[in-house]
């Protein structure tokens, strides 16, 4: 057994919109530099990342990105410093949250071995 868990940020009216998704979003952002990139890397249309950017920057308060509007060198996007902080301290939490998961886990289950009374999975039907 492991211990599996996902860390989200909920609106007052308890819906997602901040979490891993967003996050991985972000990053490739900012190791892309374009939103549209980004978006292709992950198999997403531009229209959803555009929107979960867009969803988190309500929720949040402040903008994610900084565009910039083509040019010689292309349009393109980086990180706000706003958003490059919330992605560390995201990415701490969830790593603590990770390690309190698992300190529990062998607190509680470490040595939780009952005497297992059904058959194989394969018998069952």
């Amino acid at each position: 057994m492991q211990v599996k868990f996902s860390v989200y940020f909920c609106s007052e009216e308890g819906e997602r919109f901040f979490g891993a998704g967003p996050c991985e979003l972000l990053l490739a952002v900012e190791r892309l530099g374009s939103l549209r990139a980004a978006a292709h890397e992950m198999g997403m249309a531009y229209t959803k990342a555009f929107s979960m950017i867009k969803r988190a920057e309500k929720e949040f308060g402040f903008a994610m990105t900084q565009r910039t509007i083509g040019g010689k060198g292309g349009g393109g996007s980086t990180l706000t410093p706003q958003a490059q902080e919330l992605l560390m301290r995201y990415q701490a939490y969830r790593t603590a949250c990770g390690q309190s998961a698992q300190d529990l886990y062998n607190t509680y289950f470490s040595t939780f071995h009952p005497v297992r009374d059904l058959p194989p999975e394969k018998n069952r039907e």
